[in-house]
């Protein structure tokens, strides 16, 4: 069977933001994975449950698209809650948040995500209201200036980064317990694509579900997002069932890799190799050299291809190692040439 490659949308193609909160779990047994995490966080949300109080504040960690905003969002469910979520960078000023705090409810969840992004002065703010839950606003400027202090209901403040080492000493003590969400297991991410095409309507061969796991960085974000890509090739080509073959053209066509390595991924380590002979290379020369922001490198790129041994960081540098060599069927050379 000759089939077709995508070259525009169709007509039934749905927004993936819409289909992201579709596909998120709203009940503990659909979450997959994180078994540590969720043993842990049951703990302290059935004990604040008995005691009729309002769950400790608590802070999730870990890259992008483990989870965090999920288990937010179970944890104000499972207290029965009131949600209001936030970010980091859409706080600019102390105003900003001291609006947000003393419009809480009584028992209500905020959520902030990207909370590295908070700058200092409101961080100055939380600490009293996390600690006493206290307001402290200052009415007036220079000498005539003054402090006006506002009692807080009982709530939870849930935050969730992806750069905990940037939080500062003072805020991460005023958690009551942190959590740090690891890589998925291959079988977890199976599991969360099974059940991801259930809600899409979808048929995926067993194969093409481990496909799609292998080359989902072990992150059920991307899998999620591979898979919508994987029904779009197959609702172009008519396809009842996704099929090995199927997937495998889908990953061709993304230019993902086996290992879920994406253009972006693999430019990174050839530049290092052709480059910098290997490394190490320090991260402001590699961000220059690929063109791309240094936080990006952090953030998104680096974590992933030194949880696969692809990437070391040294104290001197980023230094490739020798399984990206033969990954990307590159000759490693040493000074004397040739190994």
């Amino acid at each position: 069977m000759e089939l077709k490659k995508i070259t525009a949308k169709t007509d039934k193609t749905e927004d993936d933001t819409h289909i992201d909160l579709a596909l998120r779990p709203t009940q503990w047994g659909d979450y997959v994975g994180q078994e540590k995490v969720k043993k842990n966080l049951r703990v302290i949300l059935d004990a604040a449950k008995k005691r009729s109080e309002p769950a400790d504040h608590l802070l999730f960690y870990g890259q992008a698209g483990l989870g965090k905003t999920t288990l937010a969002h179970l944890v104000a469910k499972e207290m029965g809650a009131s949600f209001k979520i936030t970010s980091g960078p859409t706080m600019e000023k102390m105003g900003d948040l001291a609006a947000i705090l003393s419009n809480l409810d009584k028992g209500e969840i905020l959520f902030i995500d990207e909370a590295h992004r908070l700058n200092r002065q409101i961080e100055e703010v939380l600490y009293p209201a996390l600690e006493s839950r206290k307001l402290h606003l200052i009415v007036g400027k220079g000498p005539g200036a003054r402090t006006l202090s506002l009692d807080l209901p009982p709530f939870t403040l849930i935050a969730a980064t992806t750069r905990a080492n940037l939080l500062s000493g003072p805020l991460r003590s005023r958690f009551g317990a942190s959590f740090k969400l690891d890589y998925y297991e291959v079988a977890d991410i199976e599991a969360i694509v099974r059940r991801s095409a259930r809600l899409l309507g979808m048929k995926v061969a067993d194969s093409a579900v481990n496909i799609i796991a292998k080359a989902s960085r072990f992150t059920p974000r991307v899998a999620n997002r591979i898979l919508r890509r994987v029904r779009d090739y197959a609702e172009v080509n008519n396809l009842k069932e996704v099929t090995e073959e199927a997937a495998q053209e889908t990953m061709a066509m993304l230019e993902i890799d086996h290992l879920g390595l994406e253009p972006t991924d693999r430019q990174l380590l050839t530049i290092i190799i052709e480059k910098f002979r290997g490394g190490p290379v320090g991260i402001q020369t590699l961000a220059a050299a690929l063109n791309d922001d240094r936080g990006i490198i952090e953030d998104v790129y680096e974590p992933y291809l030194m949880s696969i041994g692809l990437l070391n960081r040294t104290p001197a540098g980023r230094l490739v190692t020798p399984a990206a060599y033969k990954h990307l069927g590159i000759k490693q050379k040493d000074e004397g040439g040739l190994l």
